[in-house]
């Protein structure tokens, strides 16, 4: 008797969200490209992508054949919009559920954190040139994944922020270092407004390095290609500063320099209700400014004091200690901050009408932001307390 032939079972395997290829170069060297793919989400950063990123960057830094990697995002809008806020509300949720108590309990934020800014710190260490293309929208763990690449590339669809204020959060994957190192304290009017940066106000703020017309990508890529690397880190990283030189052009100045200026006055001085009502109180017809001071006065009152506060804090830090006190910053946020209220209010009911609390900038007191300080680990215990001090970073 002939045996039934039964219907063939196809299984639907999920592409990966980070795609990986190497790509031969001369003198038998090759090119790592890295590939963010998750286009629908704008490429938002998961704990899976930070995972797959990560031991895939440790890999060909040890890989003598490799000469250089590239980093860059799917898709045509984004190259990364910051992290997973909807993986981070559940494990919110579950903490909440599970009674609280210590913020080390709360395992998806502990998880993603430490996963997430140690990837971010062995960018900015990284041994072998890094260039992050960074196009279209670029926020928050985005800027974190791009901000110590070697050579950051933006285009005319870059537009660059920290909005970590509308959500509850504050700007963190090393903002608080970064943003301290933007001229005429704007980094801190940024961290207060998340006002957006086009290509000439990233270069300006420290944040990338070429504009290059997104229309040269594939140019840039070829070229990369041809190019015969000498495997010798600091002789490529000059070679590939001069391919990206002749691919660039000049970018308009943004507001961020237009106003650089009154941005400074704005900022002056070491009293945040101060900087909070000079900000608000803005009025005219520039939109840049306005949009500014209506995102700070709708933001959470907390967040302002907790970005201000870290900036203080991280004038005296190296990027790794920076890193270490964002870390328990984070996960007290995620424990008894508006993190869960503000991801909740944009993205879960989608009334964009947080509750924040405090609700006002005289109760997020210096004194109300103390106990976010507070580590719940002894002394060296800390999560990332390997992270190498010593190595140098691209500044």
């Amino acid at each position: 008797m002939n045996a039934s032939i039964q219907p063939a079972i196809s299984e639907t395997v999920a592409p990966s969200p980070v795609l990986f290829e190497q790509r031969a170069a001369g003198n038998g060297r090759r090119i790592g490209i890295a590939t963010l793919n998750a286009a629908a989400t704008l490429n938002g950063l998961s704990l899976q992508m930070a995972e797959l990123l990560d031991e895939q960057l440790r890999l060909w830094a040890e890989d003598d054949a490799i000469a250089l990697v590239v980093l860059q995002g799917a898709g045509e809008k984004a190259f990364c919009a910051g992290g997973d806020l909807h993986g981070l509300y559940r494990g919110m949720r579950e903490y909440q559920a599970g009674g609280g108590g210590d913020i080390r309990n709360n395992h998806q934020a502990s998880e993603f954190f430490r996963t997430e800014y140690r990837l971010d710190y062995r960018i900015h260490r990284y041994p072998k040139p890094l260039l992050c293309w960074a196009h279209g929208i670029v926020m928050g763990g985005g800027i974190g994944l791009m901000a110590g690449a070697s050579h950051r590339v933006v285009s005319e669809r870059s537009r660059l922020a920290f909005p970590e204020i509308t959500v509850g959060l504050y700007p963190d994957v090393g903002g608080s270092w970064l943003l301290n190192r933007v001229p005429a304290r704007a980094g801190l009017f940024l961290a207060l407004t998340g006002a957006p940066l086009n290509a000439s106000d990233a270069i300006y703020a420290g944040l990338a390095d070429h504009h290059v017309p997104e229309a040269r990508r594939a140019a840039v890529l070829t070229q990369l290609s041809d190019e015969a690397w000498s495997g010798e880190a600091e002789m490529d990283r000059q070679r590939l500063t001069a391919l990206l030189q002749a691919h660039g052009e000049p970018a308009p100045a943004g507001p961020l320099q237009q106003h650089a200026a009154l941005i400074e006055r704005l900022c002056e001085g070491e009293d945040l209700a101060s900087i909070v009502a000079r900000i608000q109180a803005l009025d005219g017809d520039d939109a840049w400014l306005t949009g500014a001071a209506k995102t700070l006065a709708a933001g959470a009152p907390g967040s302002a004091r907790l970005g201000f506060e870290l900036q203080q804090r991280a004038a005296e830090l190296s990027l790794a200690d920076t890193f270490r006190v964002e870390y328990l910053v984070s996960l007290q946020c995620a424990a008894h901050g508006d993190f869960a209220e503000g991801i909740r209010a944009l993205l879960i009911d989608k009334d964009r009408t947080p509750r924040w609390n405090p609700p006002t900038l005289e109760l997020a007191s210096a004194g109300w932001a103390a106990p976010f300080f507070i580590a719940p680990w002894p002394h060296g215990e800390h999560p990332l307390s390997d992270l190498d001090v010593s190595t140098q970073v691209h500044a």
